[in-house]
């Protein structure tokens, strides 16, 4: 009698982050897609050719799950969920669940939109609430956090402006910790002389990496406790991305990946290893920003998706392949004129895939 057949490889898993620039201007306070010639937040794209575009992006991604950096606001009168919802019918995605955490004080909230088919999310942030002026051990998100950053033997007190989502995914293969992120912008905005754009640039430089330094503490606890770990998202930073770094000696995304750990401690993303081990030449990026002064594109390295140990490597299968979907860069891309084309108009930042099989 012949044995009986191996069991059926687990199926394989893509999750995305991706930021959409001024997304909550697409949909009326009742979440229904605006598609009109009216302006977009995109400079000189109006909202209906916006909306098309991401359509088109979401599509082509096909993804089990996507975190949305900068969703549809939520508020008194707008809803996140509802927005992201109509918008996934209107594109005929699968997945067509949107779910999101504690609510920023911005109009740019963080969501996961995903399939509910393949995927159960659950809002499941840790940490305990923090005291009226914040707490040194790393409290939950939407509370404060204390730290002292420039050693003067004070600590500062730091609030997210878009607390993390901290989810609990179920997935085919089994529980994942999903963190999906969008860390302070360091750009300086609102200075009138030299001297102001100076102090407002070491500031924020400060501010992003306190909100890593706290973020990173949350990633212990989980590998501590044998999680699966996927942090994801928007860290508005890079090694090397400012001349501030030096001031503090390195940057976000070595303290969130923990660079300077055991290596069972460390969290993996290739673009980022590639960024930091190659400083001048060539280096991936996932954003294109057009500079007025200069009249010329700036691309940067801003989106990750950061494995924990045991995703990044696993003991059967094969390994994770992540993709930048670059109109530019990627030649699969660059064969689909559409695609191509609809990147460039749906974003600033362009998605980034995570296939785990």
């Amino acid at each position: 009698m012949a044995p009986p057949p191996p069991p059926p490889p687990p199926p394989s898993l893509r999750l995305a982050t991706y930021n959409v620039e001024w997304f909550n201007t697409l949909f009326d306070d009742d979440g229904t897609p605006q598609d009109d010639r009216a302006p977009s937040g995109r400079h000189g794209i109006d909202r209906a050719t916006q909306l098309a575009a991401l359509c088109t992006v979401f599509a082509a991604l096909d993804a089990d799950g996507i975190m949305v950096i900068e969703a549809p606001d939520t508020g008194s009168s707008r809803s996140t969920v509802t927005a992201l919802e109509r918008f996934a019918a209107r594109a005929g995605l699968r997945a067509r669940r949107a779910i999101i955490g504690f609510p920023s004080e911005t109009e740019q909230e963080i969501a996961f939109l995903y399939d509910p088919d393949r995927l159960t999310p659950r809002h499941d942030p840790r940490g305990l609430p923090a005291p009226a002026r914040g707490s040194h051990d790393a409290p939950r998100f939407d509370t404060a956090f204390r730290y002292d950053l420039d050693a003067d033997g004070v600590s500062e007190e730091i609030r997210f402006s878009k607390p993390p989502l901290e989810l609990a995914l179920e997935t085919p293969n089994g529980p994942l910790r999903l963190i999906g992120v969008h860390a302070k912008s360091k750009a300086a905005h609102g200075h009138h002389s030299a001297a102001e754009f100076l102090r407002i640039s070491i500031d924020n430089r400060r501010k992003q990496l306190a909100e890593c330094i706290w973020l990173r503490a949350r990633i212990d606890g989980h590998l501590a406790a044998g999680d699966s770990v996927i942090v994801m998202g928007d860290l508005n930073d890079g090694p090397g991305l400012d001349e501030y770094e030096k001031l503090f000696g390195r940057s976000g995304v070595e303290v969130v990946l923990g660079t300077t750990l055991p290596p069972e401690r460390r969290l993996t993303d290739p673009h980022a290893s590639l960024e930091l081990a190659q400083r001048i030449g060539l280096a991936p990026s996932t954003a294109r920003f057009f500079r007025p002064d200069s009249g010329q594109w700036l691309e940067a390295l801003l989106d990750f998706i950061m494995v924990s140990p045991d995703l990044a490597a696993p003991v059967t299968g094969p390994a994770p392949r992540w993709r930048i979907w670059h109109p530019l860069n990627d030649p699969a891309v660059m064969a689909n004129p559409a695609l191509s084309t609809a990147l460039l108009a749906a974003s600033d930042h362009f998605p980034v895939t995570l296939d785990l099989a």
